[in-house]
């Protein structure tokens, strides 16, 4: 049966490929893929608020509110429990990173667990107060839908990373009801190199999305009175711009040494401990830690700017502006480190929504203290709109994202102009600093971020040196002496040869030059063993290394070829520059044909 499927599979690809472009194929795709997004956000967003409202509203209990501080730490450890006993990794990567990752060096293949993976995961997490976001989780699990679709039908890399980014597009649009921003999204963080048979796609894959999703869950993110923007205000909303871009700075050097602290804690349930603790102790110091925070953003734009303070240690004092600024800052500091401690502790969320919430925070600090001076009077729920768009822009490097994505979320498109400000200047200090973003900067230490500004790189990051590498060399043993293999020597086409035992360890290599001379008497060494005339290699390389790491390699020494070894320094084969060539003409003219 498997194999008439497999057949039938591709007679129908084989006809489809005859009648059918590509381009208009991947159009027919998107159509899929949105629906299928848009649905799998409508499922997210769903199955967290209903699992919230069980704990909040259905459960009536005299004391069940002292079980906020253990929620998170429950939902936590169900997520980590659902990944040991049922995905056969026994991991689950979280974040828009390991989608870039997917892209760059797994041919855009995502697994097909992580369709739904992300979604219980993320549902447990949030659902039960994790302080993170559901938006990373529903591009994660968007992309999944494009990849598979894209494999399923046996299309080339491009063409299936084109639909994975149509499924993120998907994802982020069904998440928020933002089409457009879904869509700038995938162009800004995904697709580097923008064209026109790209953008029709993800324009068609956004929109349904958020078609389905606003007919299956109609539930608005955020829902505001906008007013118009003031000329006089300009000044601040650049003020606002430089500070939240200076958070921005601070929040990704936080989130790498947490990231970092946790990776040394092996134990997967010793994170939980650590994070769902934490978490407890700080959402009972600040309960509007609990959840993914939009609440707290959405009462501070209905006007209730002392809600912050309500149901905390400190409600008693919610009438005191001062003490409302002052929480609301600790509130801001203690988010980023809920959030990072609920993503690293083992639950699974992004900080694309804490971007968003912090952000609102800052905002509303700002013009609401300046408020409080009597010396200016701000429109409050406008900076906390402004203050969302500059920190998804500084946090994220997506300055267009963060503007259009608060635009209509909001539906302040009066405040375009602030917004644009907003979100370039932020984008522009994290980026004097940063020079990748909290989603690039692990893919750039380790050489594996696609970069379009540099196309030769780019090329090279999409290769594998497991497919230039070549192994069709005649392999000498140490204790043999070139009379022993004269024959094989002088026929042989190749003019190097690996000196290997008899376990694969590599030894070192021998120049055809130097045999010939050997053979022919012009100098010593006839009765040599092979482990005596080996010569060193000018470098090695690891079968992990990237190919960045071995061009480099031979460019530094002016060589035409190297030897390959694993890490135990087992003989594998050579890399040589003509191979490397060779790939790279053929990844260009496969570039070439892309949606002919």
């Amino acid at each position: 049966m498997k194999f008439n499927f497999k057949e039938n599979l591709n007679r129908l690809n084989q006809w489809r490929m005859q009648k059918i472009s590509n381009r208009n194929f991947l159009i027919l795709l998107s159509f899929v893929v949105g629906i299928i997004g848009g649905l799998a956000a409508a499922i997210l967003k769903g199955l967290t608020h209903f699992i919230a409202s069980t704990l909040q509203d259905d459960v009536q209990w005299e004391y069940k509110y002292l079980f906020y501080l253990i929620f998170p730490l429950i939902g936590i450890f169900l997520s980590v429990l659902y990944v040991r006993k049922f995905i056969k990794s026994k991991s689950l990567d979280h974040g828009i990173t390991p989608i870039l990752y997917a892209i760059s060096r797994k041919s855009s293949r995502i697994d097909v667990h992580n369709v739904y993976s992300q979604i219980i995961t993320a549902a447990l997490t949030v659902g039960f107060g994790g302080s993170s976001g559901l938006e990373a989780p529903i591009a994660y699990s968007g992309s999944a839908i494009g990849s598979n679709t894209g494999r399923f039908f046996g299309l080339q890399y491009k063409e299936v990373t084109l639909l994975l980014a149509c499924g993120a597009a998907a994802g982020i649009s069904g998440a928020f009801n933002s089409p457009l921003a879904g869509m700038i999204f995938a162009i800004e963080i995904l697709l580097s190199e923008f064209s026109i048979p790209v953008f029709i796609p993800l324009l068609i894959s956004a929109a349904l999305a958020s078609v389905v999703s606003r007919v299956l869950y109609s539930e608005p993110l955020f829902h505001t009175t906008v007013s118009d923007w003031e000329v006089e205000a300009l000044f601040f909303y650049l003020l606002l711009a430089a500070i939240v871009g200076l958070f921005t700075i601070y929040f990704a050097r936080i989130s790498t040494s947490v990231k970092n602290w946790f990776g040394k804690i092996s134990n997967p349930y010793n994170k939980v401990w650590l994070s769902g603790i934490s978490l407890g102790i700080l959402i009972f110091i600040f309960p509007a830690l609990y959840g993914e925070g939009y609440l707290a953003i959405q009462q501070i734009l209905d006007g209730n700017f002392d809600s912050i303070v309500k149901n905390s240690l400190f409600s008693d004092y919610r009438n005191m502006g001062w003490v409302v600024l002052c929480y609301t800052v600790l509130v801001i500091f203690a988010k980023s480190i809920a959030a990072l401690f609920t993503i690293n502790g083992g639950g699974n969320g992004g900080v694309f929504g804490p971007s968003l919430v912090i952000g609102g925070l800052i905002g509303f600090a700002f013009a609401y203290g300046l408020n409080l001076t009597g010396l200016v009077q701000l429109n409050v729920p406008n900076f906390v709109m402004a203050g969302m768009a500059a920190a998804l822009s500084g946090i994220m490097h997506a300055p267009l994202t963060g503007m259009f994505l608060i635009a209509e979320i909001t539906g302040g498109y009066t405040l375009m102009v602030p917004l644009m400000l907003v979100a370039s200047i932020s984008y522009l200090i994290n980026r004097a600093v940063m020079k990748h973003s909290i989603y690039t900067k692990v893919l750039a230490d380790s050489g594996d971020l696609i970069s379009y500004e540099d196309k030769d790189r780019t090329v090279l990051s999409m290769m594998k040196l497991r497919y230039i590498l070549e192994n069709n060399f005649i392999i000498l043993r140490p204790n043999e002496t070139p009379l022993d293999r004269q024959t094989e020597i002088i026929h042989s086409k190749r003019n190097i040869f690996p000196i290997v035992d008899l376990k694969g360890k590599f030894l070192g290599l021998i120049y055809s030059e130097k045999l010939f001379s050997i053979l022919l008497r012009e100098e010593e060494g006839i009765e040599k063993t092979f482990e005596q005339l080996a010569q060193k290699p000018n470098d090695i390389i690891k079968d992990k290394e990237n190919m960045e790491i071995v061009m480099s390699k031979m460019n530094r020494d002016d060589v035409w070829i190297l030897p390959v070894v694993d890490d135990e320094n087992h003989y594998l084969g050579f890399v040589s520059k003509s191979s490397v060539f060779n790939k790279y003409r053929a990844l260009l003219m496969r570039q070439g044909k892309y949606l002919e």
